[in-house]
């Protein structure tokens, strides 16, 4: 039987979901802030409905577990919570960056990534990834929330780096990473159809969590929304 994954992907202002059967891949995808909790239902049942398969036929959910925007990740938590206890299925989280890693990494065609987000308050969420061979990423030291000034130093070689972390804070970035970043796609987003396909890879080596345990990774302790965000 092929094996068959529902992921979705809300941590930035970017929404998308996407349908792995047996590594064929469907997806639905959006540029649309502040939406992903009116979207993300009908790109689910748009795509369950294309493959012709219900909820209870699939064999896992996977979500970017983060990091990126606090009301982002946990829209997804809460959603493939909602699925995973409703059809009894497994819950695969998969790194936000490792998403946006992989996919800057298939669009040009490098091997070695910075994948960073603005993570505001002056700083960026970061991590660095090899491309071990089958897309099998191999995360250089930890994902981290820092300053821009204080982002470390990439390995050797030609790197490549996405992100809007590059976007809002590349100047202090490329000063740290000299001429070892060649090129940045700082527009780039975390897309559902890469949380499949590193989530089918997690499944398939057992790497799986209860519904329950599907909780989000915020990398900062402080996730307080400030109040004049609200008005």
């Amino acid at each position: 039987m092929p094996t068959r994954i529902l992921a979705i992907e809300t941590a930035t202002q970017a929404c998308s979901a996407a349908l792995s059967i047996d590594g064929e891949l469907l997806e639905r995808y959006a540029l649309a802030p502040r939406q992903h909790a009116t979207l993300m239902l009908p790109m689910i049942e748009s795509l369950l409905l294309e493959a012709g398969l219900s909820v209870e036929q699939l064999d896992a959910v996977a979500f970017g577990r983060g990091p990126g925007s606090f009301t982002g990740v946990r829209i997804a938590a809460g959603i493939v919570q909602g699925i995973a206890y409703a059809a009894g299925l497994a819950v695969v989280p998969v790194s936000t960056l490792a998403a946006l890693a992989l996919g800057g990494m298939r669009e040009a065609n490098m091997t070695q990534v910075i994948a960073a987000m603005d993570a505001r308050k002056s700083e960026v969420y970061l991590g660095s990834y090899i491309n071990a061979g089958n897309n099998v990423l191999v995360l250089q030291g930890e994902e981290r929330v820092c300053a821009p000034d204080a982002a470390p130093l990439p390995g050797e070689g030609e790197w490549l780096g996405v992100g809007g972390g590059w976007d809002a804070y590349g100047e202090a970035m490329l000063q740290l990473a000299g001429e070892r970043v060649i090129r940045l796609i700082p527009d780039l987003e975390p897309r559902a159809a890469d949380i499949a396909r590193l989530g089918l890879q997690a499944y398939e080596n057992g790497v799986r969590v209860t519904a329950a345990e599907a909780i989000p990774v915020y990398l900062r302790n402080d996730v307080a929304v400030p109040k004049q965000s609200l008005k």
